[in-house]
């Protein structure tokens, strides 16, 4: 008797710690599309049994996961929704890490699993964005028991749930379903969305893989997705090589810049079909002030004060006495400065300069002088470069003198990395604002000549391997040479001529604030232009950041964190080897 009495007793200590039953969304005889009687609602993780019954798993549900420890909740409930191509929901592995590292974070988590297979005679998604809207309405009417904020509901969600959520971001006033009971009295919007790889968004890619990569002159954005008045703030990440286009999370942000909406979005180079990026939509939770108020910014020049990674330093004017092209009285002199690391560790060599407008430019501002410190720390040589300002007088456009400089001094650092122990084959440029379209200039023009050679420097090629532009301003036809009149958002506003996108463009890093007037759409549609080559480029944009993104910062953002995607970006091409 009393050893039962123990068993009964650890069996119920036992059960206050096990998981939530599932919560059938549905009441008896009030589901809709209830004819499509070969839906099931159901993780693969159980239909792969062999004693699966499916006449058992015919009603969508949520799955209230273990709640976050008292001591760091939040007032956050993230909807987790997998993906499986309006097939199944696979994502089960996906799932159960989103929830763990959620809870760590002190969301509240709930998984949502909708009816699969395809439905027939209907839109793919029709019966899993009923079940969406009213999944969201059930989540909303739990807030007070729960303790999270009605107002704060997200979703995370992963390719054909990323359709779905997407759905849910953009379209809520659009009813999916007749109204059952007084739960549907309940708003069915989100508060925000962090997507990953969004399939099936793109007219030529509605329900399969895109047949021509999301990029066409006839291929749209469908126009399933409202983007109605309760649209949300949203955070995508992409592979640039997904056969789900990545067309589909750049046309979507394009889509919530019309509107001024704060969104990011996170493009990986190389990257399939997959869930990249899980940090950076932490990050944008930050900067939103979902988790909690934001932090004291601190100052970039103040993290990177000191010089003492640098051992060798040195300063070399660019050209030869009497020998600049187009000299203009009014323009200081141009120099380069080596600044070579007491430990080397790498024998590639990253090149960097300021903006400025075409007006100054500053080799040790916070532009520069930080990512130089932080590349000298991990053993990697840098050339900053001091080109000609302001700009030159006309008819010469306002870049001109500048890329004559950039040309050469890419020629003389090539000429002198072997002596240095240096690749000259291993060689990145880096620029912010103007000096991020300076960037631009230098990476996907060096097959053009800026000025006519003078000495045996100039028989070497000024083309680069990678190149880093930060909030290049000046990039589309609505901001040639001021902020962007409509945002770069418009179709018509085009990649400036300047950009040859010749043979010897190599991969680009972007990274732009999201609310930057010279638009993010900027970095955006190089990278698409990149892509379209066949060149695989990364992207990140940052949720309500303005020019000069960097300069201030909050721990735990993006824009504090930004220079390591700049590292990693490096890493995962092999040019910091």
């Amino acid at each position: 008797m009393k050893k039962m009495l123990i068993l009964a007793i650890f069996a119920t200590v036992g059960s206050l710690f096990a998981r939530e039953p599932k919560t059938y969304i549905w009441p008896e005889g009030k589901m809709p599309y209830s004819d499509q009687t070969h839906l099931k609602a159901v993780m693969t993780d159980v239909s792969s049994k062999k004693d699966f019954n499916p006449d058992e798993w015919r009603i969508p549900y949520i799955e209230w996961c273990d709640a976050p420890k008292a001591e760091n909740k939040t007032d956050v409930c993230m909807i987790l929704i997998s993906g499986g191509g309006y097939g199944c929901c696979c994502d089960v592995g996906m799932i159960k890490d989103w929830e763990k590292k959620l809870a760590d974070l002190g969301v509240t988590c709930v998984n949502f699993v909708y009816r699969t297979p395809r439905p027939k005679g209907l839109p793919i998604w029709q019966c899993a964005w009923a079940d969406g809207q009213r999944a969201v309405r059930m989540v909303r009417a739990e807030a007070a028991k729960r303790g999270f904020n009605p107002n704060k509901i997200g979703v995370m969600s992963m390719s054909a749930g990323s359709h779905l959520a997407t759905l849910l971001a953009t379209s809520s006033m659009t009813a999916a379903y007749e109204p059952i009971d007084d739960l549907d009295k309940e708003p069915c919007n989100i508060n925000f969305a962090c997507p990953f790889a969004i399939a099936y968004a793109m007219t030529d890619g509605v329900g399969c893989p895109n047949t021509r990569d999301g990029d066409a002159v006839d291929v749209k954005l469908d126009e399933v997705f409202k983007f109605d008045e309760k649209t949300c703030p949203m955070c995508m990440m992409h592979g640039g090589n997904d056969i789900f286009s990545p067309a589909a999370s750049t046309f979507v942000y394009r889509e919530l810049r019309k509107r001024k909406i704060p969104a990011e979005v996170h493009l990986y180079p190389d990257k399939g079909h997959g869930a990249f990026g899980f940090d950076r939509a932490v990050e944008f939770m930050r900067q939103m002030e979902i988790l909690g108020p934001l932090g004291k910014e601190e100052k970039l020049k103040e993290r990177y004060a000191s010089d003492e990674a640098r051992g060798e330093h040195i300063k070399a004017a660019i050209w030869p006495k009497g020998k600049m092209p187009n000299r203009q009285e009014k323009q200081c002199e141009p120099y380069l400065e080596w600044h070579l690391p007491k430990v080397l560790k790498t024998k590639a060599i990253q090149v960097i300069w300021s903006g400025g407008g075409y007006y100054e430019n500053v080799p040790d501002g916070f532009e520069v002088a930080p990512f130089r410190r932080y590349l000298n720390e991990r053993g990697m040589a840098v050339v900053t470069v001091k080109y000609r300002v302001p700009r030159p007088a006309a008819p010469l456009a306002k870049h001109t003198t500048a890329w004559q400089d950039i040309q050469r001094a890419i020629r003389i650092v090539r000429s002198e990395a072997e002596s240095r122990g240096l690749d000259p084959n291993r060689i990145g440029i880096m620029g912010s604002s103007a000096g991020g379209h300076l960037t631009l200039m230098g990476a996907t023009s060096s097959k053009r000549r800026a000025y006519w050679p003078i000495d045996n420097i100039d028989k070497l090629p000024c083309n680069v391997q990678w190149a880093v532009a930060i909030y290049p301003a000046y990039s589309l036809t609505d901001g040639v040479n001021r902020v962007n009149a409509n945002g770069g958002n418009l179709d018509s506003d085009r990649l400036v001529p300047e950009f040859s996108f010749d043979l010897a463009t190599p991969p680009i890093i972007f990274l732009h604030g999201d609310a930057d007037e010279w638009s993010a759409m900027n970095s955006v549609k190089a990278w698409e232009q990149l892509r379209r080559m066949g060149i695989q480029g990364e992207v990140h944009t940052l949720a309500k950041r303005g020019h000069c993104f960097q300069s201030r910062a909050v721990p735990g953002t993006g824009s504090y964190t930004w220079m390591d995607r700049i590292w990693e970006f490096m890493t995962a091409k092999g040019f910091n080897k």
